[in-house]
């Protein structure tokens, strides 16, 4: 029988931090929810091994902070060290556990979201009833940033006031990881020939670190370690997009932080996001938005 973690106590004891704060909720039925903020320094530690026990449920990461650490395999064997990005999540099935040693302090919201709770948030709205979710690791999602960013001040409030506005974030969390990550085709998904969650993770990474400059895909295949015919194929295969087309709508979302703020012109946000020219930046905001940047900019600002 599979150990459970509870959502009404969080995943706090599993990061020895038996007291961080944790806001527990039933969104919809049954079915609990939890968001734990999880903050630890090192403070002379040169690691920690944290373990989180088998359950039916999903473990979700928002990191906060950017954070270092590697997986930890059944047997003992540790992966290598990878940084996981401000605002970036990972996601995992908790169907045999989960182990990972970190190499940082960490500052994170950590979700518990059993399987049920998806049944339920599937049948309560119009979210796609998947099966299952694929697993990410340190995806960059503007979404799950700006709920996370809704939930951060409701760890100061006291008593149960919270809890409406927690139950409508937990939903919308449940819902957008059905749209984005759901697996509607099943185990038969997993295919060899795809790219592993690492070497999409590696490629994006890449991808990320240069997206202001001119970046030649066969240097994000290198990244993944494939070749690229096999990277345009997979990488599509795996994200639905082309790395072209994932490529232009990180730049793009870039481009919006800059749009924010008055003191960029629009030649300056082209150059910082990658594109060749002010001309070439209206034409891929256009195409991944419907407006121009200036329109976009008009609408914010106004």
């Amino acid at each position: 029988m599979n150990q459970r973690t509870g959502t009404e106590e969080g995943v706090g004891a599993h990061f020895a931090l038996p007291h961080a704060p944790c806001l527990p909720a039933r969104p919809v039925r049954d079915a609990g929810f939890s968001v734990t903020r999880l903050e630890w320094r090192l403070n002379g530690e040169a690691n920690r091994l944290v373990s989180l026990p088998p359950d039916e449920a999903y473990f979700l990461m928002l990191y906060l902070k950017d954070a270092y650490h590697c997986d930890v395999a059944p047997d003992g064997t540790e992966s290598e060290t990878r940084r996981f990005r401000q605002g970036s999540v990972c996601l995992v099935d908790l169907a045999h556990g989960a182990c990972i040693r970190l190499f940082s302090g960490l500052d994170s919201l950590a979700f518990q979201l059993p399987r049920e709770l998806f049944r339920e948030v599937g049948e309560f709205s119009a979210a796609p009833k998947a099966t299952r979710l694929r697993c990410r690791r340190g995806e960059d999602d503007d979404v799950l940033r700006n709920l996370g960013a809704a939930l951060l001040p409701l760890f100061e409030r006291q008593g149960n006031s919270h809890t409406p506005v927690l139950q409508h974030i937990a939903i919308a969390i449940c819902a957008h990881l059905l749209h984005a990550y759901g697996d509607h085709r099943g185990q038969a998904s997993s295919s060899s020939t795809q790219l592993t969650v690492w070497q999409e993770k590696a490629a994006k990474d890449f991808m990320i670190d240069h997206f202001a400059d001119q970046i030649p895909m066969a240097a994000a295949a290198s990244a993944a370690g494939v070749s690229i015919r096999r990277f345009i194929e997979d990488f599509r295969a795996v994200t639905g997009q082309t790395p072209q087309r994932w490529l232009l709508s990180y730049r793009t979302a870039r481009a919006k932080q800059y749009l924010g703020e008055r003191s960029f012109t629009l030649a300056e946000i082209a150059t910082r996001c990658g594109f060749t020219d002010e001309d070439h930046f209206t034409k891929g905001f256009r195409r991944v938005t419907g407006s121009t940047p200036a329109a976009w900019r008009a609408r914010w600002l106004h």
